[in-house]
């Protein structure tokens, strides 16, 4: 095993005193091609091409000597610390930092970033990376080969943001770029990059006091009462499919979370949409009804969640939409949920106003595989003036999931 492993920050200033000290001593260095032609690495010492960090990590673990790892930017953001450090390796390191890459993309974009989010994308997460920038206004991408802006700006397909692209940050190439995430694909670009995805307004003055999105914005509660969707006197109020305790129960079954699309089939005024993009997810909301459309898109405004409207008819309407994660679907019947559920998503929930009709969805989820669950809900509202009943509504609730690819 190594007598000590020192990992170094890079990010294109001097090497600092430690730096030079532990890079002046090492008998093994690993990093990128251009951390190994730095002249103050040692003449005599193995070089070691860092690609698969794990492969590097079981070179070290072997060597009898002192090692160095260089990396881009800040080793313990989203960099090789966590690997090295891994139970199987057995490394005890020391860590000299630099400015992280993203933290230097932002400021030569001269702009803040406590309120972005920050997401790896290489090919096993390039989805989910591009959901979490469809569902937010500031995000960073820490890109890699196979998942950089080209890749981004296809899957933004129907989604404008504009990309700020910072191609090999702190080296003699380093160059940012503007364009618009149409665009991206027309273009090659070097890497290592980070692309910062703007989409929307611009964050409230004065910041928050939590990095990356503020949970606590906007109102209390995981599903608000209907007069929240209010939008004045003779509005359509929400539909029976969009009661709130159907709504609460959905989302339970349904688990949005950051880096999830979800499809709302039949939206309605938008209320389960907007809920779901309040936990975080990306969301697709589909109506054929363009007063419904526009009522969620009023919604999405007034609870500041980013909502893709799309304006059609189901199951049609589906046809080139991205793959979603979980569905939730307020109408449309039978025909919609089976094709849906062609679509494989991991989750499914639905509801039916008797149990025929009940009945006939649950069989066809589960000829598709899923695993079904159905439940008679019944509210009931009182006036807590004179405890008498004000409205009382009835529904079977419908959630299938997938096992193969639950949770």
């Amino acid at each position: 095993m190594a007598d000590r492993v020192t990992v170094i920050g890079w990010d294109g200033s001097p090497l600092t005193a430690a730096a030079r000290a532990a890079l002046g001593a090492a008998t093994l260095v690993a990093g990128a091609a251009h951390h190994l032609a730095l002249p103050e690495v040692p003449p005599a010492a193995e070089r070691v091409r860092l690609g698969s960090v794990a492969l590097a990590a079981r070179r070290i673990a072997a060597h009898r000597g002192t090692a160095v790892v260089f990396a881009d930017g800040d080793p313990g953001f989203f960099g090789v610390v966590r690997t090295l450090r891994a139970p199987e390796f057995g490394l005890e390191v020391e860590v000299v930092p630099a400015v992280s890459s993203v933290a230097a993309a932002f400021a030569r974009a001269g702009m803040p970033w406590d309120d972005a989010h920050v997401v790896v994308a290489h090919p096993r997460t390039l989805r989910r990376a591009v959901n979490v920038c469809r569902a937010h206004t500031k995000v960073a991408v820490l890109t890699a080969p196979g998942a950089g802006p080209a890749e981004l700006g296809l899957l933004l397909d129907g989604i404008h943001r504009t990309f700020v692209i910072c191609e090999e940050l702190g080296t003699e190439r380093e160059q940012v770029t503007v364009v618009t995430s149409d665009k991206a694909a027309d273009h090659t670009w070097r890497d290592p990059n980070v692309v910062i995805v703007i989409g929307g307004p611009a964050g409230a003055e004065g910041g928050g006091w939590i990095a990356g999105r503020d949970p606590a914005t906007g109102p209390r509660g995981w599903t608000l009462p209907a007069e929240a969707y209010d939008t004045g006197p003779g509005q359509a109020t929400l539909g029976e499919g969009e009661t709130e305790p159907l709504r609460a129960a959905q989302l339970a079954r349904l688990g949005p979370r950051p880096g999830d699309l979800v499809w709302d089939i039949g939206s309605g005024s938008g209320a389960f949409a907007v809920e779901a993009a309040r936990a975080g997810a990306a969301v697709i909301a589909v109506d054929r009804d363009p007063a419904a459309c526009a009522r969620a898109d009023a919604a999405a405004r007034r609870f500041g969640v980013q909502l893709q409207i799309v304006h059609g008819t189901a199951p049609y309407a589906l046809e080139n939409l991205p793959e979603p994660d979980v569905v939730r679907i307020g109408g449309g019947g039978a025909a919609v949920v089976s094709a849906v559920a062609d679509r494989r998503p991991q989750r499914i929930v639905t509801h039916a106003g008797t149990r025929d009709a009940a009945e006939l969805i649950g069989r066809d989820l589960t000829e598709h595989g899923y695993r079904v669950q159905c439940a008679l809900l019944q509210s009931v509202e009182l006036d807590t003036r004179h405890w008498t009943e004000t409205e009382r509504s009835v529904a079977f609730l419908l959630s299938g999931v997938l096992p193969d690819r639950a949770p």
